[in-house]
């Protein structure tokens, strides 16, 4: 699928747009549209008046010239009416405070007006449009997210308590509420995190963090209820957004039936584009883990956006490239934000497929179309798998409690970031990975990575146990282990339920000055075969080994020669500890791609590929398509290995050097490997 959001209620003024933007979809090659996001004030203008003609007219044609929908609900965005008659539709911020009608997810998840009358838009829209040969899909809302306060949200997040916790004294042990006197006597003196109240109970501030997601989650499944009544076949999604903070994708995904989300990554900021591309890269892994099956990219910008510090325009080769890399990552479809510019308000100037001049005499418009072109040869890739023997461990709410945990680096212990620099040796590496939760199976990996696991539950530390004892690899870093689910610190010695895994005892953490570095000295003779001294900054771990191999040791200050990378064999693995925060990227991709060669796990292409390059790897089973990708911000040529493979595109045979212009793409085909 190839194309945009598209706003044709926008244009109802003047009929022959719709009849161009036809047209110029075809031109484009162009096959779907988003269409209906925010158009409850064109769908129903006054309570009880609804008026589909005009959605009748655009699905019509679209079907007549074979461009297929997913078809909005417009909870997005409610109409002025509504917050006018209905104030409680509105959300109340954390300072109690009821907002004015404007913007959008400016509403109330809990308001039982606000379900009601998404409910009676929904039904409406299923009746007369889930049969329809344009359809497709249902695009549920658009980028949930955001929080509500108000009283029917305040009681709901009691309930939500008392069905968790069941009494006052289990709820009061998993909060410590003894602490500062904050024990609750009855379940009507709980409120939600509020500035001028309470934030400093980290388990009512995780709890509170969880209910919004549960919440959230159950609106979106209230909305889909008439939608599946009346086909329950049409797939739903909501398109979800770049590392979201607010809600945990991981329990959404459980209700989805594709994952699809928006990316938009900031390009140009660097010559070399390794930084960003890798970032959005961990990001296209984490949407296709979440069901481990491809995934929609739903919006991105054919040129630049409005809304982000910068609007820089894509160079030329980048469309292409960044589009492609999606793929190559697991999407089945690309999609932008927007078809054709608005003529006003706050997204004119964000970039579109068509833009005010209104026609396709443009280099976006031609940039578009030539990576049409290429989707329509690429079919054969639709459904391949990413083959995966590598994951990162990352959940949400591991990430809201150490952000949360007042010490050891309060200035920003810059959690997504360490991840992502872990992540970035596999991407460099060309090696498929997945990112896993707490929750998922483990046996379909060889080496997994458990960076600054710091909620760890006990029963994941027996699963990664299991997992090392039975052959695999993990690698565990610093602060890693200290709490459990209701943010308790483990007695008995950190890293909690992982001590026996790791064979090590953390001592004690400390956070560095900005300006403090220390090194990583790896010892003489070590099995990794890695020497050298590599930099530390920012955190540090003291550790004591407990049955694990000294590796490397720290270079100085009072805990000089103390361990710093551990390696313990345990059952038919091993399982490294990583006590410090390495700065130096150059540790990352030796250490990991020891790791990798020792553990057996695959790579996408066995080459060395130049920095910045990066080769990822999707297969039917039956062939591979190697997708070779350069964001080094210069051209690049590396040697292929002796594999047969030809050019995905055109089919011809591929051999030999491989040399990729400034932001080129090569996608190669071979017999899969396995089945060699």
């Amino acid at each position: 699928m190839h194309g945009a959001d598209y706003n044709p209620d926008q244009w109802l003024h003047d009929p022959k747009v719709l009849e161009e933007d036809i047209r110029l979809m075809k031109l484009a090659n162009c096959n779907v549209m988003a269409v209906g996001i925010f158009s409850w004030a064109g769908l129903e203008p006054e309570e009880g008046n609804f008026q589909f003609e005009w959605l009748d007219h655009v699905l019509n044609t679209f079907a007549e010239n074979g461009i297929y929908a997913w078809l909005a609900t417009p909870s997005g965005a409610r109409p002025a009416w509504m917050a006018e008659k209905y104030p409680e539709v509105l959300r109340v911020g954390a300072n109690r405070q009821r907002n004015l009608f404007g913007h959008r997810h400016n509403h109330c998840y809990t308001s039982p007006v606000y379900r009601e009358k998404v409910s009676i838009m929904n039904r409406k829209l299923a009746e007369r449009y889930s049969l329809h040969p344009a359809v497709v899909g249902w695009h549920i809302s658009n980028e949930f997210g955001g929080e509500c306060h108000c009283d029917y949200c305040q009681d709901a997040f009691r309930g939500w308590l008392q069905r968790k916790y069941g009494t006052l004294d289990a709820l009061n042990l998993a909060w410590w509420a003894k602490f500062w006197s904050h024990t609750y006597t009855d379940w009507s003196q709980i409120e939600s995190p509020a500035p001028h109240g309470e934030t400093m109970v980290h388990g009512m501030n995780l709890d509170w963090r969880r209910f919004v997601s549960d919440q959230t989650i159950d609106f979106y499944q209230h909305e889909i209820v008439p939608l599946k009544e009346a086909n329950a076949d049409l797939p739903c999604t909501t398109n979800m957004m770049d590392l979201f903070y607010g809600l945990d994708y991981r329990k959404f995904a459980e209700v989805l039936d594709v994952i699809s989300w928006d990316a938009y990554p900031t390009w140009h900021e660097k010559e070399s584009e390794g930084d960003i591309s890798s970032w959005f890269a961990f990001n296209h892994d984490l949407f296709r883990s979440l069901l481990k099956k491809p995934f929609m990219l739903m919006e991105s910008t054919p040129s630049l956006t409005n809304w982000q510090p910068v609007s820089k325009l894509k160079r030329p080769g980048m469309h292409r490239l960044s589009s492609l890399q999606a793929v190559a990552h697991g999407a089945d479809t690309v999609q932008y934000f927007q078809w054709r510019k608005s003529r006003g308000s706050s997204e004119k100037f964000h970039g579109a497929v068509v833009d005010h001049v209104g026609h396709e005499n443009t280099r976006v418009f031609q940039d578009v179309t030539t990576l049409g072109k290429t989707l329509s040869e690429l079919t054969e890739v639709i459904g391949t798998s990413v083959p995966a023997e590598a994951a990162i461990l990352f959940d949400w709410d591991n990430r809201w409690a150490v952000n949360d945990a007042q010490g050891p680096l309060n200035r920003g212990i810059n959690y997504e970031k360490m991840v992502v620099q872990h992540y970035r040796a596999f991407w460099e590496l060309g090696v498929p990975t997945d990112i896993i939760g707490s929750s998922d199976d483990f046996n379909s990996y060889k080496l997994i990575v458990i960076p600054m696991a710091y909620l760890m539950r006990q029963e994941t530390g027996e699963r990664i146990e299991q997992f090392v004892k039975a052959g695999g690899t993990v690698l565990v870093t610093y602060w890693s282990g200290i709490v459990d689910e209701n943010d308790l610190c483990h007695l008995n010695g950190f890293p909690g339920p992982l001590r026996n895994t790791v064979g090590v005892w953390a001592e004690e953490i400390e956070g560095l000055h900005e300006h403090d570095r220390n090194g990583l000295v790896m010892n003489e003779g070590n099995p990794l075969g890695v020497s050298g001294t590599f930099e530390i900054h920012e955190l540090c771990e003291l550790i004591h080994a407990e049955g694990a191999d000294v590796l490397a040791v720290y270079q100085s200050d009072f805990y000089k020669g103390r361990p710093v990378l551990t390696m313990n064999s345990l059952g038919e693995g091993k399982a490294f500890y990583l006590a410090a925060r390495v700065s130096d990227a150059s540790f990352y991709e030796t250490l990991y791609s020891k790791l990798v060669q020792d553990a057996g796990v695959r790579r996408s292409i066995d080459a060395d590929l130049p920095k910045g390059v990066t080769s990822q790897l999707r297969t039917d089973g039956e062939y591979e398509y190697i997708f070779i990708l350069n964001f080094s911000g210069k051209e690049a040529q590396f040697a292929l290995d002796d594999h047969e493979y030809s050019d995905a595109e055109t089919g011809e045979p591929v051999s030999g050097n491989i040399s990729l212009p400034l932001y080129g793409v090569r996608i190669l085909k071979c017999t899969a490997r396995s089945k060699k």
